[in-house]
């Protein structure tokens, strides 16, 4: 058995033939691509949400350039050190699938059994990422209504994913893992800088959250040398400054060729609070 359960009832969901079903007959069909969709308009409010298409090819295709390698390299080894055999991995907000590909690759090089889970509200990024036939078990749902069971997940990747600690916390067994990804101060500065009057660097929040127990935190910093406006544009559409960024920004992001800008990430491990009896 999984770890989805229906969003309609709560029901444990059991695949059946190519869909889920649960005990209450609610019955939702596997894509042609490979992923279940998981979303309720009572929870999106009807319409399109998450990325779309040309936003998550432009990431797709920024991404397996290995722009972001070294953090993906990181990432995936952080996630490695704490599975162990029969390991549940949940990547909460996934994309396209880029990072829980890795993830799974890394932990396959170890010969580790683990189960490996990924959602996002956009479908677009999800049917990407199933089509990447990774065995990993992908759905469309919101990171803040995880169809998941309680306590189901051993270890949690959130990639600039909006955060939800209460959800988090639920899907998460006592002392499970939760590894982040957030940009830090310094991350892609000079693109900033070209293109905005005022440009500001970035704001790094405690790290304290409440029900988890902070680990560890490691830097990931590095020199990109992007030769060409295509994938300044890719990269600059992954970003939030995407969608605050008027006329005079976007031509002044027209005219750059080439630009050597700083990525700085940094990676985030906590531990989840186990209930005290």
């Amino acid at each position: 058995m999984g770890i989805f359960i229906c969003p309609v009832c709560g029901e444990n969901l059991e695949i059946s033939g190519k869909s889920y079903v649960c005990g209450n007959h609610h019955c939702f069909d596997i894509a042609r691509s490979g992923y279940v969709n998981l979303l309720l308009s009572k929870q999106t409010g009807g319409g399109v949400h998450g990325d779309n298409k040309l936003m998550v090819k432009a990431r797709r295709d920024f991404l397996e350039k290995g722009y972001y390698e070294p953090l993906c390299e990181a990432v995936a080894e952080t996630v490695k050190k704490y599975t162990q055999g029969s390991s549940v991995i949940l990547d909460a907000g996934c994309g396209e699938g880029y990072y829980t590909a890795a993830v799974k690759a890394k932990i396959d090089q170890s010969n580790i059994a683990a189960e490996i889970y990924g959602i996002d509200i956009s479908k677009t990024a999800v049917e990407f990422a199933a089509k990447r036939k990774t065995d990993i078990i992908f759905a469309a749902a919101s990171v803040f209504h995880i169809p998941a069971t309680a306590k189901s997940c051993d270890i949690l990747l959130t990639m600039f994913a909006p955060y939800c600690g209460e959800e988090y916390s639920r899907v998460l067994q006592d002392d499970g893992i939760m590894v982040m990804a957030i940009p830090s101060e310094d991350h892609l500065w000079e693109l900033k800088k070209a293109i905005y009057n005022q440009p500001y660097k970035n704001k790094v929040k405690d790290y304290q959250l409440e029900g988890f127990d902070f680990l560890d935190s490691q830097r990931v910093r590095y020199i990109m040398n992007i030769d060409n406006q295509q994938d300044i544009q890719s990269l600059f559409s992954m970003t939030p400054y995407y969608y605050k960024s008027g006329r005079e920004e976007q031509e002044r992001l027209s005219k750059l060729e080439n630009i050597s800008v700083e990525a700085d990430f940094e990676i985030l491990t906590y531990r989840r609070k186990g209930q005290k009896i």
